[in-house]
């Protein structure tokens, strides 16, 4: 079992891929990767740091199979363990929901005791409002990625925010940056 518990929900695909590249960053032994559509509320039990991954749908909706898991989520104790989150989104079609699912995520496990890492800047992103933005810090929740209009940052981003973690959960193991 890895140090760290990473939980995703994915329908077309894109989530999932970021997550197993969040795998590959931070170590295929140092990460456990969950679809949450086949999770549970004691998966989430061996772990002291987590990392849930989720999208948002058209007008700021939440993906399907975390929104059947919604409120087991809610019921999960966080309390002495580490969360990071990323979220992924379409900031030009979107613009006024970007993140939102990842922001209402964040305030579910914050609510049962998380402590939050990695938070993120929100400059080099394009939009209107967001639920993830952090008031006034110039910061998400958690990580942004925008595979619709900013595919070609995203290995950039994702080695950055994984040298982040990395450091945030105060892990050992030897960091796998993506190709760019």
């Amino acid at each position: 079992m890895g140090e760290i518990g990473l939980f995703f929900g994915s329908d077309d695909g894109n989530t999932e891929r970021v997550a197993y590249q969040i795998q590959h960053c931070l170590g295929e032994t140092v990460v456990d990767v969950h679809d949450i559509a086949d999770a549970t509320q004691l998966d989430f039990g061996p772990y002291q740091k987590v990392i849930l991954g989720i999208p948002t749908w058209d007008f700021g909706q939440i993906q399907s199979d975390w929104e059947e898991f919604w409120d087991d989520i809610a019921e999960v104790d966080f309390s002495g363990k580490q969360v990071a989150l990323f979220g992924l989104g379409d900031q030009f079609g979107y613009g006024d929901y970007f993140l939102d699912a990842l922001g209402m995520l964040h305030d579910i496990v914050l609510a049962s005791g998380a402590e939050i890492k990695g938070h993120w800047p929100t400059e080099g992103y394009e939009f209107e409002a967001s639920k993830a933005e952090i008031p006034g810090a110039g910061q998400f929740v958690g990580l942004g990625i925008d595979e619709d209009q900013q595919e070609e940052l995203t290995a950039d981003r994702l080695n950055r925010w994984c040298a982040q973690i990395h450091g945030e959960f105060g892990l050992s193991s030897p960091l796998q940056p993506l190709e760019s």
